[in-house]
């Protein structure tokens, strides 16, 4: 299969045994390729023998090729962890070697800063009792496995289906992540167009980018949140926001993380980190690494893709619970 457009890209996880990491990306809509092998060694042209015997420092490992158009590396790192105990420093489940560690590795500066905010989540969301151990670091050279590995959940179900059941990841991957289904349906583009001003759909379902200094919310100082402007998650917050002198909304961070997610952005010939709302996919702007502390972050957010919620409505509008933003307020 040939993957010279060149708006595709890949990414490279050791997640224990690769033939259960193979699925889990293949039904993703906008991964075009997840090949099996062996990555983060020294040793040239690894095979399964030697890295099982422990005889080389390589890893098994799962390389995806993906449009970034469809799918972001952020959902794919969220789904990195939901196949995996990121707390087992000596493989994984029954499977137990060096080999079997876990690891993300990244390909650019984009997916390391993108792989370290997902890990610093997880570390922080009290899900595990037990640190996290899984590495992020650079990738290496990968090699596909051979080819009876390609696709085994294919060309072996029943052996696969009792393997991952009997190592005890099927289990643990219940009891730690369940369904966790996604319930918000993100409206179709017509009925969007209904609801939202042109330049809105423009920015948050075609990447498009508002006027500077000629948008709504640059420079205002009202207290209260910002929401998005589709599904009406929080998302920013007055007190975390400041004038970078750019023209457009700036904030030092979002009042809650899980709302965001990041995508690596390639339109202007450079590398930049795109924020996208994580419910409803809306394009919201860029991450900037200049801001002030205390986290020296600049999220430039286009106002088109907000919707401002002053802060004696948030009772009113449902957003009560960031009511303790502003009670020590002094405007």
């Amino acid at each position: 299969m040939s993957h010279d457009n060149q708006r595709f890209q890949k990414a490279l996880f050791g997640g224990g045994c690769f033939w259960c990491m193979q699925q889990p990306f293949e039904i993703l809509d906008g991964v075009v390729e997840v090949k099996v092998g062996y990555a983060g060694g020294d040793e040239p042209e690894p095979h399964y023998e030697m890295v099982a015997s422990g005889l080389t420092s390589h890893l098994e490992a799962v390389q995806i090729v993906y449009d970034p158009e469809k799918v972001s590396y952020w959902r794919l790192v969220e789904v990195f962890w939901r196949q995996i105990d990121p707390t087992d420093g000596g493989g994984q489940f029954a499977d137990r070697g060096n080999h079997y560690k876990t690891v993300i590795f990244y390909l650019n500066d984009v997916q390391k800063w993108i792989a370290e905010r997902s890990l610093l989540r997880l570390e922080n969301s009290g899900r595990f009792q037990r640190p996290i151990v899984t590495e992020v670091r650079a990738a290496k050279t990968f090699y596909p496995a051979e080819e009876y590995h390609q696709g085994y959940y294919l060309k072996n179900a029943n052996h696969y289906s009792s393997y991952k059941t009997g190592s005890g990841r099927a289990g643990f991957l219940e009891q730690v992540w369940g369904s966790e289904p996604d319930i918000y349906v993100i409206p179709k583009d017509n009925e969007l167009r209904q609801r939202l001003t042109a330049l809105q759909f423009e920015v948050t379902r075609q990447g498009g980018t508002e006027p500077s200094f000629a948008n709504e919310y640059w420079d205002n100082k009202e207290p209260g949140i910002y929401v998005d402007v589709v599904s009406g998650d929080p998302l920013f917050s007055s007190t975390d926001k400041y004038d970078s002198g750019t023209g457009w909304p700036s904030f030092v961070r979002p009042i809650v993380p899980e709302c965001v997610t990041f995508r690596e952005d390639r339109s202007l010939f450079s590398v930049r980190v795109e924020v996208r709302s994580a419910k409803a996919d809306s394009h919201l702007g860029h991450l900037f690494v200049d801001g002030p502390e205390p986290t020296g972050n600049r999220y430039c957010i286009n106002s088109a893709a907000l919707r401002f919620v002053s802060a004696e409505e948030l009772e009113s509008q449902g957003y009560g619970d960031f009511l303790y933003l502003f009670r020590n307020a002094s405007s």
